[in-house]
């Protein structure tokens, strides 16, 4: 039993991999290109900060990546939803689709939302594919020692669907995107054509119901609006911030983004951010081509921008830069804590961070 508990400790201890350590492709962990590393996690797809300038969740797009919980002092993290029976709690009675919870071993997260309930508790969505198409809850307790999380249930999404990101209105209303319906395709919205939209599903709600006038090409990241009056999701294919009324058919404002393609949004203060890899660049051909017929799989390593959208004037603001980097490609998210910035990436086995002037 001891030398048990001593191999669990072992496989879910905080401390991080050493610099010396190789990743996926052989790359080591040590900074690279003007960026730092928190490596072990792979396709860290959205963060979201939880407390302060200590925690951060980050997702993980692949089969068994799940949650991770990133210490953003030490510069670690450590595998945060593991399914034991202390992180379980369904309430069948708000959320009937799942009685049981994501499997880790296959727990396959992307996009993230976070809803603060007071100052110590808050709600978690997340956007899964590992096992179901589904949405998971958690409930949060927050503290600076450690945050800990409980799964309450799942909302699943319509059949064939397969969402991306995901946000919350106070009411307990869910909002989901998805960036290719059945049969359409990255292709299609990288030509301009309309491939997805978003969903949303009430507090009492049996099912996601489309928001008519909601569909895009490639609706990606999204985010709803500090009143509840709206929400803002990207479109892929358009490098663009579309923004709604709630209730209303068809978008109030398509703004394009400045000179990157934005994936992941969420707010900072009081502007909206967003991180992507950069629109045109010269080592990989330009911007995205569509090759006989297909898409580019953007293997290639491109620069990558992090920029704030002001909701009031419609502007956006560049907040950081940087070359491209074959250690960390496919930018997909940023958090700013104080004056570190941290990225996220849809095809790295790393987290990012850098330093940057505290923004305004």
């Amino acid at each position: 039993m001891k030398r048990l508990l001593a191999l669990l400790s072992l496989l879910f201890s905080t401390v991080p991999p050493s610099a010396a350590e190789p990743t996926k492709g052989g790359l080591g962990c040590a900074a690279a290109g003007g960026l730092h590393f928190v490596c072990g996690m792979e396709k860290p797809e959205d963060l979201k900060p939880l407390l302060g300038n200590r925690w951060l969740v980050a997702s993980g797009f692949a089969p068994g990546s799940g949650l991770k919980l990133v210490d953003m002092r030490r510069k670690t993290a450590a595998l945060w939803f593991r399914g034991d029976a202390a992180q379980v709690k369904p309430d069948l009675v708000r959320y009937p689709d799942c009685a049981t919870p994501p499997d880790p071993a296959i727990f396959n997260a992307r996009g993230l939302s976070l809803r603060m309930r007071g100052k110590s508790a808050a709600t978690l969505h997340v956007v899964n594919h590992g096992g179901r198409e589904s949405v998971e809850v958690f409930e949060i307790e927050l503290s600076e020692r450690q945050p800990s999380l409980k799964w309450r249930g799942c909302l699943l999404m319509p059949g064939g669907h397969v969402g991306n990101a995901v946000a919350t209105y106070s009411d307990g209303t869910v909002l989901v995107s998805v960036l290719t319906r059945p049969g359409a395709s990255i292709t299609d919205f990288e030509r301009g054509q309309k491939t997805g939209g978003v969903w949303q599903r009430g507090p009492v709600e049996a099912a996601f119901t489309l928001i008519p006038g909601s569909e895009l090409p490639g609706n990606n990241g999204l985010e709803t609006a500090r009143d509840d009056r709206g929400f803002y999701t990207i479109a892929f294919g358009l490098r663009a911030v579309v923004r709604f009324d709630r209730g209303a058919a068809g978008p109030r404002a398509i703004i394009k983004a400045p000179g990157f393609m934005p994936d992941n949004i969420q707010w900072q203060g009081g502007r909206l951010i967003a991180a992507g890899m950069v629109a045109d660049e010269p080592a990989c051909g330009g911007v995205r081509q569509i090759v006989n017929g297909v898409a580019d799989g953007m293997k290639c390593p491109r620069g990558y921008r992090v920029a704030a959208f002001d909701p009031e004037t419609d502007r956006w603001t560049i907040l950081a830069e940087g070359p491209r980097n074959v250690a960390f490609n496919g930018v997909s998210a940023a958090a700013i804590t104080g004056n570190t910035l941290w990225l996220g990436s849809y095809q790295a086995d790393r987290l990012a961070w850098r330093r940057i002037k505290r923004p305004r």
